[in-house]
């Protein structure tokens, strides 16, 4: 059992290939149209052939029917010339001729076996009434002929196929039965040379479908092998087969994928590096406070004081990075357990400015909140938090003295909108396209000054995105920046983790 369902997926999977199916169409294409020719050919010829036999044998017929009216043969049969033109029609189509009076008695057999008989058939019965009749029967190849014996006024005028003058008199019925052997055995032989002829083409076709085949699918395996050489790390060049339309789809949209790849492993080379260097350089700062304590004797107790406030720095600064970190990753994995509730955005925006008022405040820093509206939304109120705080604290830190952020908070039918402002430093125009990256940061020296690490931005985008949000900004150097974000106010639950 298990032998033939392989056997079966096997089969399969041959047919799922693109080079067989191009192969059967091919073949398909060439052996149908030459099997309806074949077909078409033959009855053509069998219909052909029957036309010319039936016309042939009907001319012959209505000479005789003139003939057997000319001789009086209807009543009086001994002529030796009718029996002799009889006998001849008889052997020269190798059939039979039967004549038949007005009363459908047979006046002449020319097998002699129903002379004397009654023959009463609608074949018969419709010539008595003009109309002549022809009759093909493929299965035992013969052809049958019925043709009126009129005598008419003037016997030299031609009989017409349609017997309806009024001078004209049906006096009987010449029924004719020829052999169609001839024409089977050279149908016979017609459909024999057909037949090897549709099998030498279903060969070249084989050949042809099978060729063709191979090379119309050849830029797909280069296309493989290309993609298999950069998995397989042999390559990183972008690839191009630009032999079809299609494959030059493919390899774009490979070569896209190739170039994201190299970004993405790039930002990963500068990540681990900016992780390394930034937690390297708090053990690094500390690691000197305190070989300069060991290397000193009798160290007053106030440099000692001294230097362990700037060891408590350090590593509370590194405890913030490793802090920044690990909320980064875990906005990165698109965490399953995001805890969703309905809340006030108004009273969490509340919460968030009466707790970094206190920091605005040390720089003289205006904190500004106009709620438009009452907005409720489905969110992570923990994520959410993370992300407006640090918007908020961004621009109360790279703000200046005296300066003001202004927090708005509305919403339409479909989203919640909050815009933080400021008019502090600002951000130049070449930064703002990598202003939401990790570590970066548009002036490290201000930023240490500050106690920035460059992660806060980045933290606040991937926690918007996690709730299916949108987030922006406008800046001018010098001038101030303007971040907006826009939430849904109901979370897609069925789009989670796509």
């Amino acid at each position: 059992m298990k032998t033939k369902l392989l056997t079966y997926l096997s089969r399969l999977h041959i047919l799922r290939s693109l080079k067989m199916r191009i192969f059967i169409i091919i073949l398909l294409v060439g052996i149908l149209p030459t099997a309806a020719l074949r077909r078409t050919i033959l009855t053509s010829y069998t219909k052909r052939a029957v036309e010319v036999r039936t016309t042939d044998i009907q001319n012959q017929c209505k000479i005789l029917a003139n003939h057997l009216i000319n001789y009086n043969y209807l009543t009086d049969s001994s002529s030796e010339v009718i029996a002799a033109e009889l006998a001849m029609l008889s052997d020269l189509y190798d059939g039979r001729v039967i004549i038949i009076d007005q009363s459908c008695r047979i006046i002449r057999d020319t097998y002699g076996i129903s002379e004397g008989k009654t023959m009463i058939s609608e074949e018969v019965m419709r010539c008595l009434k003009g109309e002549s009749t022809t009759h093909y029967d493929g299965e035992n190849y013969y052809i049958e002929i019925t043709t009126p014996i009129v005598d008419t006024l003037d016997i030299g005028d031609e009989v017409d196929e349609n017997y309806s003058d009024e001078t004209s008199v049906i006096k009987g019925v010449l029924l004719t039965s020829v052999s169609a052997d001839n024409i089977q055995t050279n149908l016979e032989i017609l459909s024999t040379g057909a037949t090897v002829m549709q099998l030498l083409a279903a060969i070249l076709l084989l050949a042809i479908a099978w060729v063709l085949s191979q090379l119309l699918v050849k830029p797909f395996e280069r296309v493989t092998k290309a993609i298999s050489e950069v998995k397989d790390g042999f390559s990183t060049e972008q690839i191009s087969v630009p032999d079809y339309v299609e494959t030059e789809h493919i390899i774009s949209a490979f070569n896209d994928l190739l170039g994201r790849m190299k970004a993405v492993d790039e930002s990963r080379q500068e990540f681990v590096s900016n992780v390394s260097h930034e937690l390297k350089t708090p053990i690094t700062s500390m690691k000197v406070l305190a070989d300069s304590l060991l290397m000193q004797e009798n160290v007053p107790i106030e440099l000692y004081q001294e230097f362990m406030v700037d060891i408590a720095d350090e590593i509370n600064r590194e405890n913030e990075i490793i802090t920044d970190l690990l909320a980064l990753v875990k906005m990165d994995r698109r965490s399953t357990d995001i805890n969703i509730q309905s809340i006030s955005l108004n009273e969490l925006l509340e919460r968030l400015l009466k707790r970094l008022r206190p920091i605005a405040k040390q720089r003289n820093i205006d904190v500004l909140f106009e709620s438009i509206r009452e907005v409720r939304i489905e969110a992570d109120e923990v994520k959410l938090s993370l992300a407006l705080s640090n918007l908020i604290e961004n621009a109360i830190k790279y703000n200046v003295e005296y300066g003001y952020v202004k927090v708005t908070c509305d919403a339409d039918h479909q989203f919640a909108n909050i815009t933080v402002e400021d008019n502090g430093i600002g951000i130049p125009e070449e930064a703002k396209e990598h202003i939401f990256e990790r570590f970066y940061r548009v002036d490290k020296s201000h930023s240490r000054e500050i106690g920035g690490n460059g992660l806060g931005l980045a933290i606040a985008r991937n926690a918007i995105l996690v709730h299916r949000g949108s987030i922006r900004l406008e800046s001018q150097e010098g001038k101030g920046t303007k971040f907006f974000v826009k939430l849904p106010l109901i979370y897609l639950k069925s789009q989670e983790g796509k």
